[in-house]
């Protein structure tokens, strides 16, 4: 056995003594009665007991130890033209302001604040004032429309939005407010303040007594300490897509959290304090969250924050200009954005034109990274390219070439082997464990490690149903695959019908429910088909009202545009086609897998419980003006 596989073995082992041990990297205001409290199974708790601040340990600490001067933030923005750099030091101050000025409106440990942010320095200064405080966050894209931050609004029920004036595209200014002032009218819950920071580019009207200019609150706040919480309190709550349209509070805890993130920096991505990490994503997703935000300043390192795109600010050289300027070492993003740069620059001659002797490694995640991207980028940066899986519920890896502990050799396809903390089965139906190779439900045995989500906000019963119901003593990953001979994990497509856009999980449901809204439509479908540049897409298959006379363009059309209203252009909703019935079985059930298949051209066996197998040579001829169904040559 190698490193890994010793380390590996003693953390299933001893679970205990690996993360306490691990925990002696972060700082405890009060350390913990129980490393691991299993008294409530299937509900575990890591760290009962303890306290800390994790605003302290990404900021306070570092510059304690001396390190105030050290580059903890860097901002690159190409479609500002702006590049602004903060240290510890700066950041630290700027953090306490902001987490003054909520304090002097009353907000507290314990309170719900919501942040609809661009990715600018303010978003992350907002996420480490409210862990200031022990204020729980919770980040809202800015480009889900203002029903879908609605619908938060009212499951947080937060006692202050922080937002901008504006976001900014390469080729359009996106107005925040009137988005948030809409979704605060839908919304039952009113918060009563609302913190807006005013852009240049584009600056808002204020709604009197209820809006806060950000530069005035900033230039009289009082900076304020750090709260300490419990490990086990809620550090955030983030939402994702739920298979029923609702969303899914994910609770991420203080404790573990701190601890994993720490721990991943060095032993996963193999970074040093001090070195430049870059996760090219965004603060509304979990990506985000763990590792522009929270990991790189837990552990001491620089992080950078990009507002701008893999292509266009200005070109597909975008990554190796900011990956040479700022002396990157690391990057992660996700393959799509890979696949961008690849459509753009396909033999790669922007590399070329600058100095990438100090990048040395390549993460990507969020989606299946297909074995032609990883082998592209791995010729052209002749660098490690690593894909590793992990999921928003889970806060960082579950499977990954851990490359800070031992390289293992890259299997394309493959995130590689379970990390550190995590059992990993596969399963059939009946929950009983397969063979090698041999494809499945995979699953998670509990305890999960430190810095999963220990629940959903305020849906306990839902976090069982969906995660421990169907294998009792397993997380349910709701991802299928297999693991092979050597251990390597094959995730291969979700078990349920949630696709991946562009690394954004979204929910077929979510946009069924719009589609079904359309007073034409009387049964719909949606099933995410591949797509070379986002993974999926989200296709829409319609059967309207009878007697309907209104052209099914018109219809198409309609429905294209109310899905971009209610969920926004992160659904990349464009395609939808009238079809005169779905196929389903004779039970009712859509068979979207099976219309999945045919779409993208893949040979399927028509499933026996078809009530008419017809339905699919209409089908077929539906998709085939849209380019689908046609076979892959």
């Amino acid at each position: 056995m190698g490193q890994f596989d010793d380390i590996h073995a003693r953390s299933l082992a001893d679970p205990e003594g690996f993360w306490a041990e691990a925990a002696e990297d972060v700082h405890w205001a009060e350390r913990w009665d129980k490393v691991l409290d299993a008294s409530d199974p299937p509900y575990f708790r890591w760290f009962s007991g303890g306290k800390l601040n994790t605003c302290y340990n990404a900021l306070d600490r570092h510059v304690k130890a001396g390190r105030g001067d050290q580059i903890a933030l860097i901002y690159d923005s190409p479609v500002t033209d702006t590049i602004r750099r903060y240290s510890y030091r700066q950041l630290q101050d700027e953090v306490a302001r902001l987490a003054g000025a909520m304090t002097a409106k009353g907000i507290g440990k314990g309170d719900r604040v919501i942040i609809y942010m661009p990715m600018i320095p303010e978003a992350v200064i907002s996420m480490l004032a409210c862990a200031r405080i022990g204020a729980v966050h919770s980040v809202v894209f800015g480009g889900f429309a203002a029903n879908e931050l609605a619908t938060r609004i009212d499951d947080a029920q937060p006692e202050a939005i922080l937002s901008a004036s504006c976001g900014l595209e390469p080729s359009r200014k996106v107005p925040y407010k009137p988005l948030l002032d809409a979704a605060i009218m839908m919304a039952v819950h009113k918060p009563p303040t609302c913190f807006i920071l005013q852009r240049p580019e584009e600056r808002c009207e204020l709604m009197e007594g209820r809006d806060i200019d950000w530069g005035d609150a900033m230039a009289s706040a009082e900076p304020v300490d750090c709260v300490a919480v419990e490990a086990t309190d809620p550090l955030y709550v983030l939402y994702t897509s739920g298979t029923t349209g609702q969303p899914k509070g994910i609770v991420r805890d203080n404790g573990g959290h701190a601890v994993a993130l720490t721990w991943s920096m060095r032993n996963i991505y193999d970074i040093q304090p001090g070195e430049v990490f870059w996760a090219a994503s965004d603060v509304g997703w979990v990506v985000g969250h763990s590792y522009i935000v929270y990991a790189p300043l837990l552990f001491g390192a620089t992080t950078v924050v990009y507002e701008g795109k893999p292509v266009g600010t200005p070109d597909a050289g975008a990554f190796w200009r900011v990956i040479a300027q700022h002396g990157v070492v690391s990057l992660f993003t996700a393959p799509t954005a890979f696949r961008a740069i690849r459509q753009q620059d396909p033999e790669g001659r922007l590399i070329g034109d600058y100095d990438l002797s100090r990048f040395r490694s390549l993460f990507l995640a969020g989606e299946r990274c297909d074995p032609d991207t990883l082998e592209w980028a791995q010729e052209k940066l002749k660098v490690p390219v690593i894909d590793h899986w992990w999921q928003t519920e889970t806060g960082w890896s579950i499977a990954a070439n851990c490359l800070g502990i031992e390289p293992l050799p890259v299997k394309p396809g493959s995130p590689t082997r379970p990390v550190p903390g995590w059992d990993l089965k596969v399963v059939d139906s009946d929950g009983k464990p397969v063979s090698p190779g041999t494809v499945g439900a995979i699953v998670g045995k509990l305890p999960m490690p430190p810095g999963t989500f220990p629940t959903l906000w305020n849906a306990k019963d839902r976090y069982t149903r969906a995660y421990l119901a169907d294998y009792p003593g397993y997380y349910q990953t709701g991802d299928a695959g297999y693991i092979d001979e050597e251990g390597y994990v094959f995730v291969m497509a979700r078990t349920d019908d949630i696709i991946n856009v562009a690394g954004h999980r979204l929910s077929t449901g979510a946009i069924e429910e719009v589609l079904a809204s359309h007073p034409d439509v009387a049964e719909c479908a949606v099933i995410g088909v591949h797509d070379a540049l986002k993974g999926q897409l989200p296709l829409g298959l319609l059967v309207t009202n009878a007697g309907v006379e209104r052209s099914d363009e018109e219809i198409t059309k309609e429905v294209v545009a109310m899905v971009r209203d209610r969920i926004g252009p992160v659904a990349a909703f464009k395609s939808a086609t009238v079809v005169k019935r779905l196929p389903k079985t004779r039970s009712g059930k859509i068979l979207r897998a099976t219309m999945r298949a045919l779409a993208d051209g893949e040979d399927f066996k028509t499933p026996a419980t078809i009530d008419d197998p017809a339905i699919l040579d209409e089908i077929s001829d539906a998709l085939k003006p849209l380019g689908y169904a046609a076979p892959k040559g």
